[in-house]
C-alpha cells in the first residue's frame, strides 16, 4: 500500500529520485545527493531541531514550514542510502498490525 502516484508525498519522492544524477549547481536536491549520506543526515538533523524548536514555540505556521523541511530532508537522507517511499511505506504497514506499544517491545534492544 503504497501513497497514490498523485499524491505530494509520492511527487516529491519522484523528483528526489529523478535530481540524483543532475547538476548540482542547479538543484539543492542534487547538491545534497552529491555530498554524500552522512551530509544529508546531517542535514536532516538540523531541520528536525528547527521543528522541535518550533514545536516548543507554539508558532502552527513555522511549525507546518519546518515540518515540510523535515520530510524534504528526511526522504533525501533515505535515498542517500537507497531507501525508498516505498520501503518506508511497506514498513509503517508491517507495523499496522500490532499497537506501537507491541511494536517498540519486539524491538531488538540497541
Amino acid at each position: 500500500m503504497s501513497a497514490p502516484v498523485n499524491s505530494p508525498l509520492a511527487r516529491l519522492a519522484a523528483a528526489i529520485e529523478a535530481r540524483r544524477g543532475a547538476d548540482p549547481e542547479l538543484s539543492w536536491t542534487a547538491r545534497l545527493l552529491a555530498k554524500g549520506p552522512e551530509k544529508c543526515a546531517e542535514k536532516f538533523g538540523e531541520e528536525a531541531i528547527e521543528a522541535v524548536i518550533e514545536a516548543v514555540k507554539g508558532d502552527r505556521a513555522r511549525l507546518t514550514a519546518e515540518a515540510a523541511d523535515v520530510v524534504f530532508h528526511l526522504l533525501v537522507m533515505c535515498a542517500a542510502r537507497g531507501v525508498s517511499l516505498e520501503d518506508i511505506e511497506a514498513e509503517l504497514a508491517r507495523r499496522e498490525a500490532r499497537s506501537g506499544l507491541e511494536e517498540k517491545a519486539a524491538r531488538p534492544e540497541g
